[in-house]
């Protein structure tokens, strides 16, 4: 957590200068120049009117009916110009707003799907949460209230300049009781406020993102909840969520009644302060009257420019609060440098600033090749290469390289937090056309080794040789599916591939869905997929995308785990008509009819490879 101070402002400047030095900053500077200009000119109508009303008064005082007239007609001129210039300048200012926010959100999500970063997060930065609202309403807070933020000051510098000049030419005493007055006020509520409402607004901001996400879990989690029976268990831990962020609201509450007690008493006194400097002045007939009304305005307008921090204090503080979060994330997307703002945090590391091994420290020893001829057994372990126990040097990372098939040399899988190793020293190659099934009990690594393969686990050492990534196509055992259409559901990953509605319903059919498209009325029909269809419909639809796209390798995770023993034979042996190379994770030993080889994982971290019964 930032304190209220230097290290919030590097952090703001941090997220903020990407989008002011991008190929898009010269429409930004454009359009801070056309509300520069409009801020300049409608502070000069306020000072006209400002004067304009001290001689309206001074008119009436000296009953001058021609003064009068004159200063009306010159004071409603003046409002006839700010009317449209005042909303010029919002309309300029909230533009801007907006398409500081589409450019930022667009970069925070390019970084966010880069590199797999979304799913990284999760393993490696667990402490950010809610990364949804961090793109969705961080950024746009963060954008609306940096620009109201700088807008603010900018009129407040203008208003400074033009009022107190004003205000010097009537009595120079009020300038200075006036800038001691707002620098003590500002550094008092800085001082005593500052730190303990960002610290509660972070809060705030972290605990209704928990409940907020605590509610979306039971919508999407529904039926599992009520075939349970577990309302009550939710309702509790929703309204756990709640209560938390409702008791830091209270004590947020306390904080600021205290605050808004101590500004409206340092905010009521400048009115009143200026009627006691200058009512000498009118009472020897040293000043007119309308003196006193221009010079109680121009300490006002001064005043509150200079007090521009404490009026918007709390606004500010939960600003701060939204910047701390709104950096932690960017830090762990590699969205800004955290050297360049904070490098005494050792908690700013990026994923992308994670260590990696070198050219010479990288596995030298070839792969070990496999003979692709199936040797006849009666039993699974035959041909068999134990593992060997190998150290790892801390926070080391496994290299890929890409290769027209798959390799693995001399590869340590460990768990992203580097605290448990689960695979050691593994050495095998997949040749084209080949498939492999891993078993192994319950925890040995078996689903870890294909995050290994994908690239989303990194921890560890040795070398993965893998063809491109858009040539390898991963079953999990809960299939992804999109909201979209049936079409589109089918395509995922590729939607831009072209293919016929007989094409896809031919592939319906070999899959065993031969209805589904008629059932949702075409293939264009958008649905929840995930609600419509069962576990073992989804994997049947899965399957579908593998014959669709026929990639050169096929991961599966349990992808058949909710299918029965029909429906998996004939789907392995529709996949094998595709020719692709497939890698399986699953329990059932009936899974071994389907490969050539097979790989067992043991809970010790050795390994064992051989050939498959036929």
């Amino acid at each position: 957590m930032s304190r209220f101070s230097f290290q919030g402002c590097r952090r703001f400047w941090s997220i903020a200068k990407v989008y002011w030095v991008s190929d898009e900053k010269w429409k930004a500077f454009g359009f801070l120049l056309c509300i520069s200009l409009l801020l300049s000119a409608y502070t000069g109508i306020g000072v006209l009117l400002n004067n304009q009303s001290g001689s309206l008064i001074s008119a009436l005082v000296a009953t001058d009916q021609q003064r009068f007239v004159r200063t009306v007609l010159i004071f409603l001129g003046g409002l006839v110009v700010h009317a449209p210039m005042l909303a010029g300048y919002l309309y300029l200012r909230d533009r801007l707003g907006l398409e500081w926010r589409r450019w930022l959100t667009n970069h925070f999500l390019n970084r966010y799907f880069s590199d797999r970063s979304f799913y990284h997060i999760s393993q490696v930065s667990p402490d950010i949460d809610n990364p949804d609202q961090r793109i969705a309403e961080d950024i746009r807070r963060f954008t609306q209230e940096s620009l109201t933020l700088v807008v603010v000051l900018a009129e407040s510098t203008f208003a400074v300049i033009a009022f107190s000049s004003v205000l010097w030419s009537i009595s120079p005493a009020l300038v200075i009781l006036l800038v001691v007055y707002a620098v003590l006020g500002t550094g008092v509520m800085i001082g005593v406020f500052g730190q303990p409402l960002v610290r509660l607004n972070f809060e705030q901001l972290k605990r209704e993102a928990n409940f907020r996400f605590s509610l979306i879990r039971i919508r999407e989690n529904a039926e599992a909840i009520a075939f349970y029976q577990g309302e009550q268990e939710e309702a509790a831990q929703a309204n756990n969520q709640f209560m938390q962020a409702f008791e830091n609201n209270m004590r947020l509450l306390f904080w600021e009644l205290n605050m808004n007690t101590l500004t409206k008493v340092y905010e009521f006194i400048p009115y009143v302060l200026p009627a006691l400097v200058v009512a000498p002045l009118v009472f020897g007939g040293h000043m007119e009257v309308g003196k006193l009304t221009e010079a109680q305005g121009a300490f006002i307008r001064v005043f509150f420019s200079l007090n521009v921090i404490v009026d918007r204090f709390h606004d500010l503080t939960a600003f701060g609060a939204g910047i701390d979060r709104l950096y932690d994330f960017a830090v762990s997307i590699g969205c800004v440098d955290p050297k360049s703002s904070s490098p005494s945090d050792p908690s700013s590391e990026s994923l992308a600033s994670l260590p990696e091994v070198s050219d010479a420290d990288s596995p030298k020893t070839a792969p070990v090749a496999l003979a692709l001829e199936v040797q006849p057994t009666s039993h699974i372990d035959v041909d068999l290469d134990v593992g060997l126990d190998r150290a790892v040097s801390p926070h080391s990372v496994i290299q890929h390289e890409t290769a027209p098939n798959l390799a693995l040399n001399h590869v340590t899988v460990q768990t992203p937090n580097y605290q448990r190793t689960l695979i050691e020293d593994l050495s095998l190659e997949l040749d084209a056309h080949a498939s492999m099934l891993v078993m192994g009990p319950s925890g040995c690594g078996k689903s870890s080794l294909l995050r290994a393969i994908a690239g989303l686990w990194n921890a560890g050492e040795g070398l993965i040789q893998s063809p491109d990534s858009g040539q390898i196509l991963f079953l999990p055992q809960k299939p992804y599916m999109i909201i979209g259409s049936l079409r589109q559901q089918l395509l995922y990953p590729h939607t831009n591939t072209d293919f016929t509605d007989e094409q896809l319903q031919d592939v319906l059919y070999r899959v065993n869905l031969p209805t589904l498209a008629e059932d949702v009325s075409d293939f264009d029909t958008e649905k929840d997929w995930s609600h419509i269809l069962s576990l073992g419909e989804q994997q049947r639809l899965s399957f579908a995308r593998v014959l669709l796209h026929r990639p050169k390798y096929a991961i599966l995770d349990e992808a058949t785990s909710a299918l029965n023993r029909a429906n998996e034979d004939h789907l392995y042996s529709q996949l094998k008509e595709t020719g692709t190379t497939y890698l399986s994770v699953g329990h059932r030993e009936s899974l071994a009819l389907y490969h050539r080889f097979i790989l067992c994982l043991s809970d010790k971290r050795t390994w064992h490879f051989g050939s498959c019964p036929i």
